[in-house]
């Protein structure tokens, strides 16, 4: 059998991350751009359509390992989503409607696909279609995991674009030795928790409901923290349910792994009873979720051997007890000692020979030996089969039939465990459904009791969630920072307000280094923690729930686009002046920079002015170095001045890093310089500079 290795369609465990999905995407441009992902290693499918920017914020959140692309369309593909992908192009014939919706009605074995909500979404369905096309293509048939699709809906989640994800540094940044926040908040114990951890940070909740429903198990775990430590010791032992079951569907599960599935799948029970016994309702569904699958693991049990290998062809794979024809086989082939012993005793009384022995050699085969002293004592019926010089060997009729026996059971004990294994593995095709549906269960448990871990540990509160459009902070800190400080020292505490009537947006000054960056991504990550279900590293948050993320955060070039960092941060800027909705948090860090002062403030000033004006009124964050906008306060309402407190002593400056009401009168640019070992001439020249041009 064929089959070919590409990145996208990989189920082998040395290419694979545990905690990371590893989806094949695939592109259609229609009407709208419809995109779907598939993991073949766990069977999930997931589906979408909308506007470039959606598909492109979904790429860069599911990172595929391989992206199918019409061959007509590469151009433009790269033009919109760029190069950064391991593409592969298909036919223009494989991307058409028809084709596609008969592909996956065929595979789901339905003659529709209402059931599954995607009938509405004709360019996500095509994209859909023209995976299925590929796994066919690759030699992949055997995809009974893979049992249904779901759609991504834009309207349930939060949105961010792809700059806002890439700003703040959640799982991935440019400088692969830099801490993200996943890094941070992952105490998930399973490799379906740390998966679905990933997918809750790409798509944070726009539901109170749905919020409130994650804090409220997170809760429950924190105040009972002897069942939170009884279900991890339950969840640290468990093997990757998704993928097992999955290799199960694909036939390329050895049974080391289907052993392991079992043992996996007993550590449910005591997790079922667990959830069973709570008193919080959320969890208790859960456990009433949870399938026992107690026939799945009988018929395991019952047909391999504990300590199974990881190939069934090194034999003892299969239990002696699950089939007799076995059983007596590995008696012969194994207890062959005795049987000779036997055989000895027999015809030693027999002949009255007394020092007769029965050996084997690779030529003759087993043989009886009687030394020369005694032959005359051989029965007529032995057969002569080699003349010694002090003896003579002998076979008899038994003997050779029982050399036959042993031969032959070598070969048929491995026939008889290939067929019962393959057996095991095609009866265990019925039960792919209920383990998929305990391994999301288990990956929700492990990612909620995660979050009560986190919290314990670094001290974090339950946010306040509500439909207001107030987001109130007390002593919030930046989760990240606070676990890179220097040993002994304390993360800087900030407390935040933010709404539509008084304080929309918060001009933000202070030198550089003196944390208004930290502030501003501290926001969102408090904010964003609190929508993925999390407990926040604040001492208390009241938060009106957030649509839309944006952040436009220090300089980047992309100069092989022939885009210049202003150019860059401008349409950044854009984007998110054309999207903004009135449950916005919009975060500005240094807008105008890239451009000459007048220039820049001048921008700076405008893009406020719009945000005050629009009738969203967009909760804003905006950190600047232009002083001069410290005047906006007077002309409008609801636009407040704050700065990061500096002390001032005679040639130094101590940054407080706490956010103080009131505008900063000085950048401390030239103090930053000398702290970084300008030589002291620059310094000292920089300073009279500054006086001659203050004046």
């Amino acid at each position: 059998m064929t089959e070919l290795i590409t990145p996208g369609v990989s189920l082998n465990d040395e290419v694979l991350h545990s905690k990371t999905n590893n989806f094949l995407a695939a592109v259609y441009f229609g009407s709208s751009i419809g995109v779907s992902f598939l993991d073949v290693s766990t069977g999930e499918f997931l589906t979408a359509q909308g506007s470039a920017a959606y598909v492109s914020k979904l790429l860069q959140n599911f990172s595929p390992s391989e992206l199918l692309v019409e061959k007509q369309k590469r151009k433009y593909f790269n033009e919109t989503f760029g190069d950064a992908y391991q593409e592969f192009y298909l036919e223009d014939w494989v991307f058409q409607e028809d084709f596609a919706k008969d592909s996956l009605c065929q595979h789901f074995q339905t003659k529709s696909l209402k059931g599954f909500g995607v009938e509405g979404l004709p360019n996500a369905l095509v994209a859909s279609g023209a995976i299925l096309h590929y796994l066919g293509e690759t030699q992949h048939h055997k995809l009974q995991h893979i049992t249904s699709i779901e759609r991504l809906l834009e309207a349930d989640f939060v949105w961010m674009d792809k700059f806002t994800i890439r700003n703040l540094e959640l799982y991935h940044t440019d400088n692969h030795s830099a801490v993200t926040l996943i890094d941070v908040i992952d105490k998930t114990l399973s490799p379906m928790g740390g998966r679905l951890l990933k997918r809750w940070l790409a798509l944070p909740l726009k539901s109170v409901e749905a919020i409130k429903g994650r804090h409220d198990v997170v809760g429950y775990f924190y105040e009972n923290q002897a069942v939170l430590l009884d279900l991890q010791s339950h969840l640290k032992g468990m093997g990757d349910l998704e993928r097992l079951i999955s290799k199960v569907a694909t036939a390329k599960v050895n049974p080391r792994e289907v052993v392991q599935l079992k043992n996996t799948l007993e550590q449910l029970l005591p997790i079922k009873a667990l959830a069973l016994a709570s008193s919080q309702t959320a969890l208790n569904n859960i456990g009433k979720e949870i399938v026992d699958c107690e026939a799945l693991c009988s018929k395991i049990k019952a047909t391999l051997n504990e300590d199974a290998p990881v190939n069934v062809l090194k034999g003892n794979t299969i239990a002696s007890s699950a089939n007799e024809a076995l059983a007596s086989l590995r008696d012969i082939a194994y207890s062959g000692k005795d049987y000779l012993d036997q055989m000895l005793a027999r015809e030693s009384d027999a002949t009255g020979i007394p020092s007769l022995k029965i050996a084997s050699n690779n030529v003759f085969g087993y043989y009886i030996e009687v030394r020369n002293t005694h032959r005359d004592k051989v029965p007529e019926h032995w057969i002569r089969k080699q003349t010694l010089v002090n003896a003579e060997r002998y076979i008899t009729e038994e003997l050779k039939d029982y050399e036959q026996k042993i031969l032959g059971a070598e070969d048929q004990i491995l026939a008889i465990e290939q067929r019962l294994f393959s057996e095991l593995i095609s009866w265990m095709q019925d039960h792919i459904k209920p383990v998929q549906k305990n391994a999301h269960l288990v990956a929700q448990l492990d990612c909620l009791s995660a979050f009560a871990h986190l919290a314990r540990q670094q001290q974090y509160n339950c946010p306040e969630m509500d439909d207001s459009f107030d987001l109130d902070i007390e002593k919030g800190r930046h989760p990240v920072i606070e676990k890179q400080l220097p040993l002994g020292e304390t993360y800087v505490a900030n407390d935040l307000f933010l709404d539509r009537e008084t304080q929309q947006i918060i001009m933000i000054t202070g030198p550089n280094m003196s944390g208004k960056s930290a502030i501003l991504r501290q926001t969102a990550l408090i904010v964003l923690l609190a929508q993925i279900g999390s407990f926040v590293p604040a001492k208390k948050a009241r938060i009106g729930v957030v649509d839309k993320l944006f952040t436009r955060v220090g300089a980047s070039d992309n100069i092989s686009m022939g885009e210049s960092t202003f150019m860059v941060e401008m349409n950044e800027t854009a984007s998110i002046l054309n999207n903004i909705s009135d449950r916005s948090l919009v975060l500005l860090d240094e807008i105008g920079r890239g451009t000459s002062t007048y220039d820049g403030i001048s921008i700076a000033w405008a893009i406020s002015e719009y945000l005050h004006q629009h009738p969203s009124r967009a909760k804003t964050l905006f950190a600047t170095h232009y002083h001069e906008l410290n005047e906006m306060t007077e002309i409008f309402e609801r636009i407040k001045n704050y700065n990061v407190a500096v002390k001032e002593l005679k040639n130094n400056v101590l940054f407080l890093r706490t956010l103080i009401a009131g505008g900063s009168q000085h950048s401390f640019g030239i103090h930053v310089a000398k702290v970084a070992g300008m030589p002291n001439k620059i310094v000292s020249d920089a300073e009279e500079m500054l006086v001659q041009l203050e004046n």
